[in-house]
C-alpha cells in the first residue's frame, strides 16, 4: 500500500511542489534564517567565560607614583589587592598569598622525593665520578680496580 503524493501549492495558484517524504507543506517549513529550535542561544551572544576574559583585558588608568599609566583591569585589580594586604588587611592577605601559591609555583623549581633505591644509585654514581675525579688528578696513581689491566671489563674469573 502506498501513499498517494499530493501537491502544494505556492500560494500563487501554482501547483509544482510534490509533497511526500523528507517535503513538507511549504507553509509549514521553516522560513530561512529561522531555526528548528528557537530556544538556543541567540547568535552574537557571548557566554560567561568570554565576557569575563574580555573585560579583565580592557585598560584602566592606574596612577602610580604620580603618574598616570594605562594597566588591564586584571592588573589594576591584583595591585588593589596587594595594597590592602600591605596595609594589613587580613582577608586581601589571605587571597594575595592563596593567589600566590596558586600561581607562583613553577614546577621545575619543586624538587621531587627520591625513593631509597634511586637515592643509592645517585650516591653510588657520585661516589664513581669522585674516584674518577681523584684517578685523573692524580696521574692515575690511585689504587682504582677499573684501571689495572685485565679489570672492569665486567667479567668475573671463572672458578
Amino acid at each position: 500500500m502506498s501513499r498517494r503524493k499530493t501537491t502544494a501549492s505556492t500560494g500563487d495558484g501554482k501547483k509544482d511542489y510534490q509533497v511526500g517524504y523528507g517535503k513538507p507543506p511549504t507553509h509549514s517549513q521553516y522560513r530561512p534564517g529561522q531555526s528548528g529550535y528557537p530556544a538556543g542561544r541567540r547568535k552574537g551572544v557571548r557566554n560567561l567565560k568570554t565576557d569575563v576574559k574580555r573585560t579583565l583585558a580592557m585598560p584602566v588608568k592606574v596612577k602610580e607614583g604620580g603618574r598616570t599609566r594605562t594597566r588591564s583591569t586584571q592588573e589594576a585589580a591584583l595591585m588593589v589587592l596587594r595594597e590592602r594586604a600591605l596595609k594589613g588587611n587580613t582577608r586581601a592577605l589571605d587571597r594575595f598569598l592563596e593567589l600566590a601559591l596558586r600561581f607562583n609555583n613553577d614546577e621545575a623549581g619543586q624538587a621531587q622525593q627520591l625513593l631509597a633505591d634511586d637515592q643509592a644509585i645517585l650516591a653510588a654514581y657520585v661516589a664513581q665520578l669522585a674516584a674518577a675525579a681523584m684517578t685523573s688528578a692524580t696521574g692515575g696513581l690511585a689504587d682504582d680496580p677499573a684501571s689495572k689491566p685485565g679489570a672492569g671489563s665486567g667479567t668475573k674469573a671463572r672458578k
